[in-house]
């Protein structure tokens, strides 16, 4: 079962982060949209509206995530460049993936990935050493989390539901 819940393995927060890891990181960001959408393309109605595994959500409902998900990386990005330090919003994901708009086809949300990671990877790149290294505050963890950090989980978080999507197929 835990193969299943995390296909790529388990995510660990790293204390530190090279500027070569950053860069690939970035890389890995960049292409999730046309992975994803490449993964998705080859699914049946049917497969869209299966659960990657007991008790979890469907492919679908996978897609539409990603993309609540990685639109608010961005904002947390551009939070923690203009502001210092501040406190973001945590959402309640499972809650958000029984709205109506997660009944939707994933096309709306799959051009909605290309676009925000566009933006994202255009800002991601502008950005110096200086930069890595501003936080934003996460309530839910009580922590706080540099943006060398953030570009790391969402690396993986990209390719952890496309596990779960290939899971489907």
């Amino acid at each position: 079962m835990e193969q299943l819940q995390y296909p790529v393995g388990k995510f660990t927060l790293p204390a530190e982060v090279t500027t070569e890891e950053i860069k690939k990181a970035i890389e890995r960001i960049s292409v999730f949209p046309s992975r994803i959408l490449e993964v998705v393309r080859q699914l049946s109605p049917a497969q869209l509206d299966t659960p990657y595994r007991p008790g979890g959500w469907t492919a679908r409902q996978v897609v539409h995530h990603c993309a609540d998900s990685h639109m608010n990386a961005f904002i947390r990005f551009k939070l923690a460049l203009t502001e210092d330090a501040p406190v973001i919003k945590p959402y309640e994901e499972a809650a958000w993936a029984e709205q109506p708009d997660y009944k939707m086809g994933p096309e709306i949300s799959l051009i909605l990935l290309g676009s925000v990671h566009k933006r994202w990877v255009t800002l991601m790149e502008s950005m110096d050493e200086a930069d890595w290294d501003k936080t934003f505050i996460h309530p839910q963890y009580n922590r706080v989390q540099k943006l060398r950090q953030t570009v790391m989980l969402y690396a993986w978080h990209g390719e952890h539901h496309l596990g779960h999507i290939l899971n489907v197929r």
